[in-house]
């Protein structure tokens, strides 16, 4: 398979890093040896040595938003890789600009600018595999999801069973439910959705499972 999401890890099925139960993914086309992360909050000689393992290097992080659980990673992944950062426009101020009573709450490192904007249709391109950017506003005016290929990767937007909060600067319930609703369940129903935190009573679930279970999006 082109795609590795997720690797199998220490502790679960899904690659599940930091305190905040993140999951974070590696992408990659094993025919180019490239790989991009998306949201390495944590555990980053760890998300490396899997792109190693599977004779590939990481090129870009790509990151859903702009929320501290999720970029917190991305200076020590940088640093270590050169890969460049990627996040869509509107949350593109975020980096960099994380207040540092957040920083000193999650004991986080902020993030470096991005060095690439994405904005809604755009694609991310890894060798022969490329995710297509949907802007799904409502958590953060930046929230994004990744789809290609039968998988959806929905960061803080839709988890299993449930939704990401709305009650943060710049987060909106009509905005949130209307992305889900528009951008998300448009998508194919066997759709996997591979979601940025373990918050579910399984770690990944499909479209039509959150069309028929979400008891927020009905």
């Amino acid at each position: 398979h082109r795609y590795l999401h997720p690797f199998p890890t220490r502790r679960s099925s899904d690659l599940e890093v930091s305190p905040m139960v993140v999951f974070a993914y590696i992408v990659g086309d094993p025919a180019s040896g490239k790989a991009l992360v998306i949201d390495p909050a944590a555990d980053v000689d760890y998300l490396i040595g899997l792109a190693q393992d599977n004779g590939m290097h990481i090129d870009y992080i790509v990151n859903t938003h702009g929320h501290v659980d999720h970029i917190s990673g991305n200076k020590e992944m940088k640093d270590k890789t050169g890969a460049s950062i990627i996040i869509h426009e509107l949350d593109a101020p975020m980096l960099g600009n994380t207040p540092p009573v957040m920083l000193r709450m999650f004991g986080a490192t902020d993030s470096p600018p991005a060095d690439l904007t994405v904005k809604d249709g755009d694609f991310i391109t890894i060798g022969d595999v490329s995710l297509r950017v949907i802007h799904t506003p409502g958590h953060t005016p930046g929230g994004m999801v990744l789809y290609a290929d039968g998988c959806v990767f929905t960061g803080d937007t839709l988890f299993v069973e449930a939704v990401g909060r709305t009650d943060l600067p710049g987060g909106s319930w009509p905005v949130m439910h209307r992305s889900i609703k528009e951008r998300i369940f448009t998508l194919p129903d066997d759709t996997k959705v591979l979601p940025g935190h373990n918050y579910g009573r399984m770690p990944a679930s499909t479209i039509g499972h959150e069309k028929k279970y979400n008891p927020y999006i009905q």
